[in-house]
């Protein structure tokens, strides 16, 4: 069993990035952290993916604007094993950060 950080990512400008793979049944959270003093674009995807390309029904979030120096988070999500979180980001300076506990 693992429990607390079980993936992050320092996300690359307009690229999918594969974030975590469950390698469980997981109960997790991400937290998508803005660096920039500007606002960006974040897109978040779960379930099953082929790689790191999301099709339309796995996205959860799709551009969704994150401010300045702020924090999107979303938690209650329940994957199972071999399902994928990915994070789109519309600038540098944005991490993506996975917590949870996989069981």
């Amino acid at each position: 069993m693992t429990v607390g950080v079980l993936g992050q990512a320092d996300l690359a400008a307009t690229t999918n990035t594969l974030v975590y793979t469950a390698a469980t049944q997981s109960a997790i959270h991400i937290n998508i952290l803005n660096r920039n003093a500007s606002a960006t674009t974040v897109r978040v995807a779960i379930g099953t993916i082929s790689g790191s390309t999301p099709t339309n029904s796995n996205y959860i979030e799709y551009d969704a604007s994150i401010p300045g120096n702020a924090v999107l988070e979303r938690s209650g999500i329940i994957l199972n094993a071999g399902q994928k979180v990915v994070v789109y980001a519309g600038a540098t300076g944005i991490t993506a950060s996975v917590y949870g506990i996989e069981t």
